[in-house]
């Protein structure tokens, strides 16, 4: 808050909207589901490995959900929740990444109806 007027003062990017209340909720739950997306064809045996071409040009090639998650630059913070997700997975369990993820990817597709 500005000391002087007891306004708060938001310094945001050039071009950045604000939203509130359900726009920003299904924005939000839009943002993570696409990531839950983009790790199911990699789940179970039948998955399919990712080629992720990183901005210098390498290639790498993958079916693991964190190598996937670590490779992609993640800006939304819904989004970015979904990274976690798997970093906590990885960390306590040390497997299951790709499943967690899914899982908290169908969970809230189901809120947003």
């Amino acid at each position: 808050m500005s000391a002087m007027t007891g306004v708060p003062v938001l310094i945001l990017k050039e071009g950045t909207r604000r939203e509130r209340g359900r726009e920003a909720q299904r924005n939000n739950i839009a943002a993570a589901v696409i990531i839950a997306e983009a790790l199911k064809s990699s789940l179970g045996p039948k998955g399919m490995d990712k080629m992720l071409v990183d901005s210098f040009g390498d290639v790498t090639i993958t079916s693991d959900g964190r190598t996937i998650l670590d490779e992609m630059d993640v800006q939304h913070p819904a989004a970015k929740m979904m990274v976690e997700v798997a970093k906590a997975q990885d960390q306590e369990v040390g497997d299951g990444t790709t499943s967690a993820v899914v899982i908290a990817g169908e969970l809230l597709k189901g809120l947003r109806s």
